[in-house]
């Protein structure tokens, strides 16, 4: 039986797709769970189907007793504190807002990697990092200078951006002595037990009340599988092939397909400020992955 070879392009595109499409099949969950809920029933089945992956490919590796601490630490940043961030910054905005906000962490990462490593810090990133921000600060602010959308989903959504930062620093260490898998699985699987003590207080009971239907179903199946599994697996295919360079750069598609997606799907309304805005952004994340992909 002849081998299939996909095209290169086709790893980075799929991940970005799966990463775009989350923030639309979260706001469908949201609808009938409190995020909690929707974040503990994700890892349980990504986890599940992780496990299941190493099972069948043999990928198993054994954690040394000393990085025992870094993965809870790593784990309690992401997926912890990120989906929390995350998942409430969703139910106070809308999927275009917050994949466009939460696509500014790699603008961000140069100004931690210099801070932390005293990684060299350029022109271009700075410019990307004002670029970004400025539009964001387009997309939120109205005519009359008023916040847009909730204040309470920007302080969610600035965590969210706010963990992840936390958490590259803390799995850098890691990415060295793991398979990406082998990360992905143990961190998903202490996020469900980091989350099961708030599920069982505060949204057991009305989890039960919900009676699951085609769109939970497959909303969960896609959330889980596609975003929080194979999207990694993608994604680390993609840096194999091309270097972690090109790979992020891809990255500005993630806000692109979010946008059209939720107008399709969930007929959000889009005004030039919004667009305006969300170009302003893609330009900045491109300007900093460019510099990035120059200096790799």
């Amino acid at each position: 039986m002849k081998k299939i070879r996909l095209p290169v392009y086709f790893y980075p595109l799929a991940a970005m797709l799966f990463w775009g499409m989350s923030f639309i099949w979260t706001t469908i969950l949201l609808k009938y769970f409190h995020p909690v809920a929707i974040i503990f029933i994700r890892l349980i089945i990504s986890s599940f189907f992780l496990f299941l992956i190493s099972l069948i490919f043999h990928k198993w590796e054994k954690v040394r007793r000393s990085d025992f601490l870094l993965f809870f630490l790593s784990a309690l940043f992401n997926p912890f504190l990120y989906f929390l961030g995350e998942n409430y910054g969703l139910k106070y905005s809308s999927p275009t807002y917050a994949s466009v906000i939460i696509a500014t962490i790699p603008v961000f990462s140069p100004v931690i990697a210099y801070i932390v490593f005293r990684e060299r810090l350029t022109l271009l990133n700075i410019a990307g990092l004002f670029l970004s921000f400025g539009g964001v600060v387009i997309m939120l602010i109205t005519k009359n200078f008023s916040i847009s959308i909730d204040q309470k989903g920007i302080f969610c959504l600035s965590e969210a951006v706010l963990a992840a930062l936390v958490y590259s620093v803390l799995a850098r260490k890691l990415t060295f002595r793991y398979h990406p898998l082998t990360i992905i699985k143990y961190q998903n699987l202490i996020g469900i037990f980091l989350f099961l003590p708030i599920f069982l207080m505060y949204d057991y009971h009305s989890t039960l009340l919900v009676r699951p239907n085609t769109e939970i179903i497959s909303s969960f199946l896609f959330l889980s599988i596609l975003a929080s599994s194979l999207s990694f697996v993608f994604y680390t295919k993609a840096i194999q092939m091309l270097g972690i360079s090109k790979a992020n750069i891809y990255s500005n598609l993630i806000p692109v397909f979010t946008a059209i997606f939720s107008f399709f799907l969930l007929t959000e309304h889009f005004t030039m400020q919004k667009l305006s805005g969300m170009f302003l952004v893609i330009i900045g994340v491109y300007i900093s992955e460019m510099n990035r992909c120059k200096s790799g």
